[in-house]
């Protein structure tokens, strides 16, 4: 009995995180864009401990994979891209321009598809990634609700002009389903300098976000990014 419910710990960690998304998606129907922001870093959480309960358990499965993939298509693909909806409706209204434009919005669904249907496959993935990971796009949107209100009028300009959200809908699932690798934050050792990029994105985080709170995630997200490069680009090309 105790084997059989360590198996199911990760799935139903698993599941708590397709729970919060599917909640978080009615929130955001509703225009309650900071509670459905909330269910993404809720999911986000809940992704991470998953995976987590899996090593620690020794508790992997082809069935706890699969289900991972589900749950994160919909916390971190079609909740996102709700949150983003609501901006373009918004957007719409305020500049009276097409609102089929909003429609842009669920091309991040389309493409975090494709992004975890090839990690999957990607016997390259198991110790970093390709591409950008789901959870971190949808991290970076979920901040968009938090920072429009704490910032209003000085970030708000660019979160409901529809042309820009037009582009940031494009540029982002591209950037899912781009042939760059990108750090994981998954240690198989606690050495400084095989994970020196990990410790700099882990320090450099932290610090913005106890500055800037909310506002500091888009600039890690580019740090990861800029890292990802320097790593993977130039000096493991040296190494």
């Amino acid at each position: 009995m105790p084997n059989f419910i360590s198996k199911h710990i990760p799935n139903a960690i698993t599941c708590a995180n397709l729970f919060c998304g599917c909640i978080g998606i009615v929130f955001a129907f509703k225009g309650d864009l900071s509670t459905a922001a909330t269910a993404v870093f809720l999911s986000a959480i809940f992704d991470f401990f998953d995976g987590f309960a899996a090593r620690l358990l020794r508790a992997y499965s082809a069935i706890g994979k699969e289900l991972d993939s589900l749950a994160d298509i919909v916390s971190f693909g079609l909740l996102p891209s709700v949150i983003i909806y609501e901006f373009f409706l918004k957007a719409v209204q305020l500049t009276n321009s097409d609102s089929r434009l909003s429609y842009f919005a669920f091309i991040i669904p389309v493409f975090s598809a494709i992004r975890l249907a090839k990690f999957n496959i990607d016997e390259r993935q198991t110790d970093n990634f390709i591409g950008l990971p789901t959870p971190a796009c949808a991290i970076l949107i979920a901040s968009f609700p938090f920072i429009s209100i704490r910032y209003t009028g000085t970030f708000n300009a660019l979160f409901y002009n529809p042309y820009i959200l037009v582009c940031f809908c494009l540029l982002i699932s591209l950037l899912m389903v781009v042939e760059i690798p990108m750090l994981s934050l998954k240690f198989k050792n606690y050495g400084v300098v095989p994970n020196i990029f990990r410790y700099l994105l882990l320090l450099i985080s932290a610090i913005m976000i106890g500055f800037l709170n909310f506002a500091a995630i888009p600039l890690i997200i580019f740090i990861y990014i800029v890292l990802s490069i320097i790593q993977f680009k130039f000096v493991s090309s040296k190494l």
